[in-house]
């Protein structure tokens, strides 16, 4: 190893006139790429047509192979899957509703958002101890 750092040291002492890089590494500067004037950063248009947008889901596609699936109309997809987009009520609007009148889902959404708020106050004055 010893051998190594002469030799270099030796580089270096003769190459004195021109700047010599022996042994240092250097990162190159990454800056922003200069454009012409006027030129923005904001997003261009999508190259896809509005009526291709329309009846294909673009990027739904999770295999290789296969194209993009097309958007079916709404009576071919279940009944379930349009109610997943349904708001559901917080936990301080179900405590202000009476339970008997709550339907069974609320009643169990109501259980479930009571039970986490119990543990998080729980949780809380057990740290502050």
């Amino acid at each position: 190893m010893a051998l190594s750092y002469r030799s270099l040291l030796r580089e270096i002492s003769i190459a004195n006139k021109a700047p010599c890089l022996v042994g240092i590494r250097g990162f190159a500067m990454g800056g922003k790429k200069k454009g012409p004037k006027g030129a923005s950063d904001a997003p261009k248009a999508s190259a896809l047509s509005k009526e291709l947008k329309s009846t294909t889901l673009y990027g739904g596609n999770i295999l290789k192979e296969n194209a993009d699936p097309k958007i079916l109309p709404d009576t071919d997809y279940p009944d379930w899957l349009v109610h997943l987009l349904d708001k559901r009520p917080p936990l301080s609007e179900l405590r202000r509703k009476e339970t008997e009148s709550l339907s069974f889902d609320d009643l169990k959404r109501y259980v479930k958002l009571d039970n986490r708020a119990r543990i998080k106050e729980n949780n809380a004055a057990r740290a502050k101890n």
